[in-house]
């Protein structure tokens, strides 16, 4: 009798810690979840829950809850987990890094493109990243994957594929024509050179492409990559005059050029040859493309009176050097936000935004503009449009009350987003699709 009260004591003992244990469990899992919640609720009131390109989906019949999605990526609050299953909350601020993907010991995250209601506009490529004109293959961010180490991995594997179906008898300039100096164009002329193959690279802008439009305090997320004809670069957090730093390093040493303020307006084919035109009329020869040209394209326009003026610009460089000027800076999206950060404090700076609220921007942005607000050190006309930029001053109507600004002014910096090189790619034969919601990464179980 008294064996069997102390097993039951021991039981009860027992069962009671173990009760005491799933409640705690219980309660902290109702608390991490209610708390993923109301970020997942603000992130729908500020815009930022649905996505706007790539992005992952959790497969929840096959998450476990490990974490190694959230731990593994880069960003912030893009996933969390609600009762007991991976979720996303900030989809919009994905960029694609793919670490959620990998790190995932379920295989339960997918990398999707578009939603069931918006979609992404993408250009027909195969597994070899050949569109439908053969000769013609596409690297990067306009093919769906933008982040540094992807393009710089498709750039590579792009130019080995396509040196197949080089001909050395044909009697062209070139064998290899690139579009785009960002870091698929890098890759791919690096490639090339690997290859032996006689290549040229344009890019419309400058070096870095995309990059290179970064304000340059900017910090450029990336992880290790192998860069042809260097090997393996570990890249976790690099500011963007590091990583240009590297890649002119990598160019010179391998004596090759890339030729910027070169924008190709059309490429014709001719007897599986192509003819590359450049904008100032300069017509190259080649028997292959590889377009890495991302999806920027070119920076919109407001389309106002003086916008032409020499003091307007579409990108901030060396914001160092620019000090007690007057300036007016248009947008609301992180490029503007960071470029009004650069210049607030040695400038006097007046951020115009067309809408009542920022949205979509990323949380240290988000936070720091506040603090300058707060902190008066910048001057925000929100639901306001700049309408005329004259050689001193800028003219802003405010909409709600239908006022006119004007402002003394020495510099206008415009972010109004970017023309998609969609009309460029049909022009050239490429057949594009709109994307709602399909898989471009993932698992074949």
């Amino acid at each position: 009798m008294n064996i069997s009260v102390e097993k039951i004591i021991i039981y009860g003992a027992v069962g009671f810690f173990l009760f005491i244990v799933f409640y705690i469990y219980i309660r902290k899992l109702k608390r991490e979840s209610r708390v993923v919640g109301d970020k997942i609720k603000i992130a729908k009131e500020e815009g930022l829950h649905e996505p706007v390109s790539l992005h992952p989906v959790v497969d929840v019949n096959s998450c476990i809850k490990s974490g190694a999605c959230i731990l593994a990526c880069p960003e912030l609050d893009i996933l969390g987990i609600i009762n007991g299953k991976a979720t996303v909350i900030n989809a919009s601020r994905c960029i694609g890094h793919g670490a959620c993907f990998h790190a995932c010991p379920t295989e339960a995250i997918s990398l999707h493109i578009g939603t069931e209601k918006r979609g992404v506009d993408l250009p027909h490529l195969n597994q070899y990243f050949e569109s439908n004109i053969k000769g013609i293959f596409i690297a990067g961010e306009m093919g769906g994957m933008g982040l540094i180490k992807n393009a710089v991995e498709q750039g590579r594997q792009a130019v080995d594929n396509l040196v197949k179906g080089i001909d050395k008898n044909k009697n062209t300039e070139y064998d290899l024509i690139i579009v785009g100096g960002g870091p698929a164009g890098i890759s791919a002329s690096l490639q090339a050179k690997k290859h032996g193959l006689k290549a040229i690279t344009f890019e419309q802008d400058s070096l870095g492409g995309t990059v290179f439009t970064f304000p340059r305090a900017k910090i450029v997320m990336t992880s290790a990559m192998d860069l042809p004809l260097v090997g393996k670069i570990k890249l976790y957090e690099t500011s963007k005059k590091e990583l240009l730093d590297l890649w002119l390093t990598v160019l010179e040493k391998n004596k090759i050029e890339i030729y910027e303020n070169k924008k190709v307006e059309k490429i014709i084919s001719k007897k599986g040859e192509f003819e590359v035109v450049i904008k100032n009329g300069a017509t190259y020869s080649t028997q292959k493309v590889l377009l890495a040209i991302g999806r920027r394209g070119s920076p919109s326009k407001l389309g106002i009176k003086g916008e032409d003026l020499q003091k307007v610009a579409y990108r901030l460089l060396e914001p160092e050097l620019i000090k007690n000027s007057k300036i007016v800076v248009v947008g609301g999206g992180d490029s503007a936000i960071e470029s009004t950060l650069l210049l607030m404090d040695e400038n006097e700076v007046t951020l115009s935004y067309r809408k009542e609220s920022f949205s979509r921007l990323k949380p240290k942005n988000n936070v720091k503009i506040k603090e300058a607000i707060s902190k008066q050190k910048i001057n925000i006309v929100l639901n306001s449009n700049v309408i005329s930029i004259e050689e001193k001053t800028v003219h802003i109507k405010i909409e709600e009350s239908n006022q006119n600004l004007i402002l003394d002014n020495d510099l206008v910096y415009i972010f109004a987003g970017g023309k998609l090189p969609t009309q460029f790619l049909k022009n050239s034969g490429i057949m594009i699709t709109r994307k709602f919601g399909e898989a471009l990464l993932k698992h074949h179980k």
